[in-house]
């Protein structure tokens, strides 16, 4: 989608030849708003009985004489906040997806300005139009290709627009990759985007086999990947924004490209959907690609640890015994609880960075969805401002998440007589106990852990990935680009952390 920012007023937009103009009109239109022909008929239409009240209700017309656009669309905004600029800007452009319609006007001229209402729109209008097309052997894709956004002042605006832009580049390669079949997405074409990654400005990849991991001492790592034909890969990346001196954020990915479950098999009806198990590397690979447009001054790690959890002849069973890159032993007790597994070995290799930060996203349990079902993902964390702050960033990127506690007494249930510990508790707080398991392997950094079983894809007649929480992460990495930079590591904890760095160069 190509988006273009532009300062136009109402008679302006009215003017822009297109195939399409939308005007988004709120209850009470900003001070200054024009008064010219197209004003005119707005105001008229919105007291005309035919245009329904309420959010996002649609009025439509061809051929209006007041505008060079071949279609009008107006849609009612309501206080024109972000939320609500949202849901008008997926009711008018999702009523455009007709063969013809390449160029749209996309008005917030009447619009109050707020911050976050022109990412708002952005997303909206991208989300509204996609069009999953890889798989398909007579695809025709979206028909809309150019969006332009026409606001009061665009100077007001640039730094939010591009802002979003980047988002939506990152949602959209999210979207993507997590939409893609299993055995379009395997561990190895994953690796591959991140490799195509690496050669955007200011970012490095590395990728690391079987081999590798291996001599790392990945065990419970190794030991999920154990059961597939499809080679493991342990991907790292590296945005370098800011300071070399500045102690990066850690994003950790889950990258399970299939997940059967193992020889704890799951049930047949919508395994499909187990293709959706890496959207938590997914998000990642969509924050390094937004990073790469966004460019923010903040230093930023992507691990991804990937693989298949398959039921051959060499899987992991139940009742065994492995030992994780920490050194701390697990039972398996159950093969389908093993997005902890491939993450509990990622959260130790991230300690190398010395992070200031350590943020895992992963579609962990099923128990999450029970709890918060799609709207909202499942926030943990051992620090209270990085919670506050994730928190918030959701908040201001409509991508919202919600904290759960993570009380010692939750860790009772990971107890075992054979191992450490079992790798899960019990069906009782399903969510929390996973999250219980995961913090055993974190080291001092603040900790945080988004589980976004529920948010990460939708099923039914909507089924498809949803890009989350790329919008949620990226409006905390911009937020943490804009606060005062942290204290400089000591110099000798630089060295470690590079050195490191160049060495390692249902339920989850």
């Amino acid at each position: 989608m190509n988006f273009e920012l532009k300062s136009l007023t109402l008679s302006q937009a009215a003017a822009t030849p297109c195939d399409a103009l939308v005007v988004l009109w709120p209850e009470q239109p900003a001070a200054g708003t024009d008064s010219g022909p197209l004003a005119e008929l707005v105001r008229r239409e919105a007291d005309a009985a035919h245009w329904e009240k309420g959010l996002a209700k649609l009025w439509a017309s061809h051929g209006q004489a007041v505008v060079k656009a071949a279609r009008l669309v107006l849609v009612r905004a309501g206080d024109g906040s972000p939320a609500s600029v949202r849901k008008a800007v997926a009711a008018a452009l999702g009523s455009l997806k007709a063969p013809g319609v390449k160029k749209v006007v996309l008005s917030l001229a009447a619009l109050p300005y707020k911050a976050g209402v022109v990412q708002a729109a952005l997303t909206a209008a991208a989300d509204a139009t996609y069009a999953y097309t890889t798989t398909k052997s007579k695809a025709t894709g979206r028909s809309l290709q150019h969006v332009l956004v026409g606001v009061v002042s665009a100077t007001e605006a640039q730094a939010e627009f591009k802002q979003a832009s980047a988002v939506v580049a990152g949602v959209e390669l999210a979207k993507e990759w997590a939409n893609r079949p299993g055995n379009h997405a395997t561990p190895t074409m994953l690796a591959d985007v991140a490799r195509k990654l690496g050669k955007s400005p200011r970012i490095k990849t590395e990728v690391l086999g079987p081999r590798e991991v291996a001599k790392l001492g990945m065990g419970a790592f190794m030991a999920v990947a154990q059961g597939s034909e499809e080679p493991l890969r342990f991907i790292v990346l590296q945005y370098h924004g800011a300071a070399k001196t500045q102690a990066p954020v850690v994003l950790v990915g889950k990258g399970i490209t299939f997940d059967t479950g193992g020889i704890s098999l799951k049930p047949a009806p919508e395994m499909d959907e187990m293709k959706f198990d890496m959207g938590g590397a997914a998000s990642v690979l969509g924050v390094f690609a937004a990073l790469a447009e966004a460019q923010p001054a903040v230093n930023v790690v992507g691990l991804i640890p990937s693989c298949e959890n398959m039921p051959d002849g060499r899987a992991i069973k139940p009742g065994d015994v492995v030992t994780s890159m920490s050194g701390q032993t697990i039972e398996i007790l159950n093969t389908d609880a093993e997005g902890r597994l491939i993450l509990c070995d990622a959260l130790t290799y991230a300690k190398r960075f010395k992070p200031q930060a350590v943020i895992d996203i992963a579609t962990l349990t099923g128990a999450c969805v029970i709890a918060l079902g799609g709207v909202r993902s499942g926030l943990f964390a051992t620090d209270d401002a990085l919670a506050a702050a994730l928190a918030q960033a959701g908040d201001a990127a409509l991508d919202p998440c919600w904290r759960l506690p993570l009380d010692d007494e939750y860790a009772e249930g990971l107890k075992s007589n054979f191992a450490d510990m079992g790798n899960v508790a019990g069906r009782q707080a399903g969510a929390v106990t996973a999250a219980k398991f995961l913090q055993k392997f974190v080291g001092d950094a603040p900790w945080a852990h988004l589980d976004i079983a529920g948010t990460a894809w939708k099923s039914g007649a909507a089924k498809g990935a949803t890009g989350r929480p790329v919008g949620l992460l990226m409006q905390y990495l911009a937020q943490l680009a804009q606060a005062p930079a942290p204290a400089a590591l000591p110099k000798a904890t630089r060295k470690v952390a590079a050195k490191g760095s160049r060495s390692g160069a249902g339920a989850g």
